[in-house]
Formats: C-alpha cells, sequence, structure tokens
C-alpha cells in the first residue's frame, strides 16, 4: 500500500516543500555553476528508471569538456573541476533531481539510476533493483555511497526493494542528512566516482 500510493504523494509533497525551501540555494548554485562552466548549467543524461523505463536526469554540472586529440572526452578526473567536486561532496550538483521527483521519474528515496549500458551486465537478481522509482538517495548511498564495491551497492539495492517502507525511508532520508555533513564515501579508491560496471565475476554476462 505504501509503495502503491503513500509513497509517491510523501515524494510530491517533501520534493515541493524542499524545492521551495532551497529556491534561493538553487538560484545561487545555478548563477555560479553558470560562471564556472558557461550556459549549459544542467547535466542531463537518459537513466534507466522503473521497470527500465528509460528517462533523462538532472543534475548541475560538475565537470568541464575537454577531449584529447581523437576527439574523445577525457577521464572524469581530468575534468572534474575543484568547485565541481565541491558540489558532489556536499550532493549541491543533486539538487535539480528534485525535477525529476516532481514529475515522477524518481523518488526521493531509492536505488540510485545509473548508465542505460549497464542493463546488459546486470545478473537477474541485480535487475531487480529497477522494480522501484530509482531514487536521489538511497539505502546503498547511506551505508558507503561510492566507496562501496558496485555487488555490495546493487545487494543494498535488491535489499531496499524487499524491505520498502515509510519508517525504512525516513530513516534514510535522515541518515543522508549526516552522510552529506560528514562527506562520506564520495568515490571509490582511485576513481573520480566509481570505476566502470562490466558485469560481475560468475553471471552470465561474464
Amino acid at each position: 500500500m505504501y509503495q502503491r500510493w503513500g509513497k509517491r504523494t510523501i515524494d510530491l509533497i517533501i520534493a515541493l516543500l524542499i524545492a521551495l525551501m532551497l529556491l534561493p540555494l538553487f538560484v545561487l548554485v545555478a548563477a555560479l555553476v553558470r560562471i564556472y562552466f558557461g550556459r549549459q548549467i544542467f547535466f542531463t543524461q537518459v537513466r534507466p528508471g522503473q521497470a527500465e523505463r528509460p528517462f533523462a536526469i538532472y543534475k548541475f554540472r560538475t565537470m568541464v569538456d575537454a577531449y584529447d586529440s581523437a576527439g574523445r572526452a577525457l577521464p572524469d578526473a581530468q575534468r572534474l573541476t575543484l568547485f565541481g567536486r565541491f558540489l558532489r561532496s556536499t550532493s549541491l550538483d543533486e539538487l535539480p533531481g528534485l525535477i525529476n521527483v516532481i514529475r515522477g521519474e524518481m523518488s526521493l528515496v531509492g536505488p540510485r539510476p545509473l548508465l542505460m549500458r549497464y542493463l546488459e551486465h546486470y545478473s537477474p537478481e541485480q535487475r531487480r533493483r529497477h522494480e522501484v522509482l530509482p531514487g536521489i538517495t538511497g539505502w546503498a548511498q547511506v551505508n558507503g555511497r561510492n566507496a562501496l564495491a558496485w555487488e555490495e551497492k546493487f545487494a543494498h539495492d535488491v535489499w531496499y526493494v524487499e524491505h520498502c517502507s515509510l519508517w525504512l525511508d525516513l530513516k534514510i532520508l535522515a541518515l543522508t542528512v549526516v552522510k552529506v555533513f560528514r562527506r562520506e564515501g564520495i568515490s571509490a579508491e582511485g576513481h573520480a566516482t566509481m570505476p566502470t560496471f562490466t558485469g560481475s565475476k560468475g553471471t552470465a554476462q561474464d
């Protein structure tokens, strides 16, 4: 009952309240992104949502456009600026995700939406993370975030799918605030964010 009716209602109410309260901050960050990165202030990318339906996710830009001599984008670590690192460490880059929540494409809490190309590498169990709406934050994010291995993150995502409840969502939101202030698990060791997921050992995709 909560997943079918209550979760969406609570998402919409809280997202609208947060959007109104943080509107001055949103405008300030947008202005700074405009100064640092130019006219395109949002990073948009197609990601798989609930039931693997594609949607466009919104974030504030944290990287510059930089390419090698062959016209290929440089690695994330080379394109991520100091200001971009600050936005990520404080999760301010996620503020535009409230647009996705209000539109019903995301929830405040759920498995993080990853890249479309990862779909072909999931095991049947890992694909279960798409049984619910993706979230701005989630159980994996408050249990290690990008410091976790992919398999650990997916295990947390599936656990959330199986145990989703109002109490759990409120707990995750509260823990997210703590994690943001502590700036924990921002990136995997040796990476700007996370290494590319190419499948788990022992799955049919290997």
